[in-house]
């Protein structure tokens, strides 16, 4: 009897029994639904991957986005009176809530080019370490 090529099954898919012969019970028949243990873990299994989704994630973002700009309009309507900003030979006169808020969002844009930067390095150490 010849072996069939790797990737090939080593017996036939489905129920291919004569019709004299029953299936013992001691064997799984192709196409049975696996027993009811099996099936509790695969739904835990496919629970699990759902929790943590992409769509999750989006909408935990949103939601903190949304606090914390709430957060940060009351802030500015809190503080709004005027103060001096000078920087080298600039003077500005802004309400101190949105002083903040610019310096906020200064900061925030740095730290995006910084690791915006940083990723463009590992991964073109990355592409030259693969070849």
């Amino acid at each position: 009897m010849t072996q069939p090529p790797d990737g090939y099954p080593q017996e036939p898919a489905g129920n291919y029994l004569p019709p004299d012969q029953e299936p013992q019970a001691n064997y799984p028949v192709a196409g049975e639904v696996p027993a009811a243990d099996h099936r509790e873990e695969f739904n835990r299994q496919a629970l699990d991957d759902v929790k943590h989704t992409r769509i999750n994630a989006l909408w935990v973002g949103l939601i903190a986005g949304a606090i914390i700009t709430l957060l940060l309009l009351i802030f500015i309507v809190q503080n709004v009176e005027s103060q001096s900003i000078h920087l080298l030979f600039w003077t500005v006169e802004l309400p101190l809530g949105v002083s903040l808020l610019i310096a906020a969002i200064l900061g925030a844009v740095i730290t995006g080019i910084v690791g915006s930067l940083r990723m463009y390095q590992v991964r073109r150490a990355v592409k030259k370490a693969q070849v």
